[in-house]
């Protein structure tokens, strides 16, 4: 089997959303999208095999690498693509890598978790809430995500004034008791013109109220390169600090381990070169450190995808306790983020999602629902 064509496949009309969305991270200066897209790469093969993966860079570089290659031999495209050592970044390939597993795990007839290795069929997800709202509106949601299945919820700080941020979760907390696992992120590493991003004091002081609190990890509470500030909340608290989703390769995690920054480390598959394959090779690494990895998952049209792959890898890691799922009503549903698989990603009364059994990463595309939002039969097929 030798592969023929790499390309991104996406809808060329825009697909509303039900209001104005307003990321937390943006916060105050991103204004809010009121429409968006669904992006997935696509590798063909000679013998008929279609893998799908999340949106990735492809170009000429990663054209050179692949196209009449075996698509078996992910770890030397790894190496070839992957491993962080360039002096400049040509791209973001995480995407080809879970494609490529993808298109492995179909051209086996098993599903890619079985093939590398489980030890579940299914994985416990947390639901990532992603705006700013009032403490009571947050309540209400909070309410409504428990009675999804949801046994824990990640709620978001990036407010103008940080003593507003602790108001959020002690009304949850009130309201929702001790049922509901509760997790925050401060994303103190994304740019912000008109933010003021917190001084370690500032992060002490949340970190403090939060594990009063009983909240179970801060993820970001400090920018990523702050490996001192890092280290010294996670010696001075028992609640975890966790990091690493703008991590742009899995070497980038080298410094944290070696400095004892995060207690639990948090790859994206996508926002950088890491892929299923990082995530596993990660996993291990963090195994070895004694550290947790709960791996970062994009919301959104990409989403599914984006999950796919992070499930694929993660249910057969015995340092991950549960993996992101992004959910936030009305914007972040089943309906906006999945409206075009045939199987969607559901989860059960428990909190966990069980894995697809359907050969490679388990998305199964409604064409249909595509076509209606500008992609041709020369796209899809």
């Amino acid at each position: 089997m030798k592969i023929t064509s790499i390309e991104n496949v996406r809808t060329t009309k825009p697909i509303p959303l039900p209001g104005e969305y307003r990321e937390a991270w943006f916060q105050p200066d991103g204004g809010g999208k009121t429409a968006y897209g669904v992006e997935y790469l696509k590798i063909s093969t000679d013998e008929g095999i279609i893998g799908i993966g999340p949106g990735s860079t492809v170009d000429g570089y990663v054209r050179r690498l692949l196209i009449g290659s075996d698509p078996f031999k992910t770890e030397e495209f790894w190496h070839a693509a992957m491993r962080g050592l360039d002096v400049y970044a040509r791209g973001f390939y995480g995407g080809i890598d879970v494609a490529l597993w993808d298109l492995i795990g179909k051209a086996a007839g098993l599903p890619t978790y079985k093939l590398l290795g489980s030890k579940a069929d299914k994985i416990k997800v947390y639901a990532a809430t992603s705006r700013l709202c009032a403490p009571e509106e947050h309540v209400e949601q909070v309410k409504y995500i428990m009675s999804q299945g949801f046994k824990a919820v990640k709620l978001r700080f990036h407010r103008p004034d940080y003593k507003d941020e602790l108001k959020v979760v002690e009304a949850v907390r009130k309201a929702c008791g001790d049922e509901i696992m509760l997790m925050v992120d401060g994303n103190q590493n994304h740019r912000s013109k008109n933010y003021q991003h917190w001084s370690r004091e500032t992060a002490r002081y949340l970190c403090a109220g939060l594990q009063e609190l009983g909240v179970y990890f801060f993820e970001e509470p400090l920018n990523r390169f702050d490996y001192d500030g890092l280290a010294k909340l996670s010696a001075e608290f028992d609640m975890y600090i966790a990091g690493g989703e703008h991590c742009q390769h899995i070497y980038e995690f080298k410094e944290h381990f070696k400095q004892n920054t995060y207690d639990v480390i948090q790859p994206d598959v996508i926002l950088g070169d890491v892929g299923i394959t990082g995530i596993i090779k990660l996993g291990h690494a963090a195994e070895f450190y004694d550290k947790l990895i709960i791996p970062h998952v994009c919301g959104l049209g990409g989403m599914s995808f984006n999950f796919a792959g992070c499930a694929a890898a993660a249910v057969g890691l015995n340092n991950c306790p549960i993996i992101e799922f992004p959910f936030d009503p009305p914007f972040l549903t089943t309906e906006t983020q999945m409206f075009f698989l045939k199987n969607k990603f559901v989860v059960d009364a428990d909190g966990y999602v069980l894995m697809p059994q359907t050969p490679g990463i388990g998305i199964e595309l409604d064409y249909d629902a595509l076509r209606e939002w500008g992609l041709d039969d020369r796209q899809l097929f």
